[in-house]
């Protein structure tokens, strides 16, 4: 009876490990595999590595580590420089990650303020409208050379294709959103009348890492 009731309980802490991880504990415990961490460090970290495609705030951080820390996945360690202290998974924390970066993701929830904008586009002054428009194409376009640039760095570099699929995700996802960008009405943009067909190719045109990459797959 002794040892059932250790099985019981012992599989309901494994229950308790994972119950309620969110997307956001688990990014925090995955940047932290690569050692011990304070808050700015995962902030900083999180901007660096998973900031294209998941938002993760400063509050977010310490809500999270004080949260990781009183389930025991996380071990605080002494104050250092600045006040700051160093997290570090531990071993449950480390099982934890596994078993929640091994369940199917969630489906994406787009939350893009320029669309929610741009649905109710009859209400924008249209020089404004127009602005905003160009700004965010621009920025789109600096994001797709950014990529660009750090594709090709990472493959001169000899990092495999395996480690930069989100880098390609990002390259195409940017360069579908300047298309989306070149095909808006000239009623919406503010741009003279064009031709058919007279769209800007080359801002949209994946570089050639990403060339290489598309080389790699039809070899393989």
């Amino acid at each position: 009876m002794c040892s059932l009731h250790w099985t019981v309980q012992s599989s309901l802490s494994r229950e308790n490990v994972t119950e309620r991880l969110n997307s956001t504990a688990g990014a925090v415990l995955g940047l932290l595999r690569a050692g011990p961490r304070s808050g700015y460090d995962l902030v900083a970290d999180a901007q660096k590595v998973v900031g294209g495609f998941w938002t993760v705030t400063r509050s977010q951080v310490y809500r999270e580590l004080g949260d990781l820390a009183e389930r025991g996945l996380v071990e605080p360690g002494q104050r250092g420089p600045r006040d700051r202290r160093p997290f570090e998974l531990t071993d449950r924390g480390r099982e934890a990650f596994r078993e929640w970066v091994n369940t199917p993701p969630e489906p994406e929830n787009l939350r893009i303020p320029l669309l929610l904008r741009l649905t109710f586009a009859d209400e924008i002054d249209p020089a404004r409208l127009h602005q905003t428009l160009l700004e965010h194409r621009d920025l789109h376009a600096r994001r797709l050379e950014e990529y660009h640039q750090l594709d090709g760095q990472l493959t001169a570099g000899g990092v495999p294709i395996e480690a930069r699929v989100t880098l390609a995700y990002g390259i195409y996802y940017e360069s579908a959103v300047l298309r989306w960008f070149e095909e808006l009405p000239d009623s919406l943009t503010g741009r003279p009348t064009r031709r058919p067909g007279s769209a800007d190719k080359a801002a949209v045109t994946p570089g050639p890492a990403s060339r290489r990459r598309r080389g790699h797959n039809r070899r393989s």
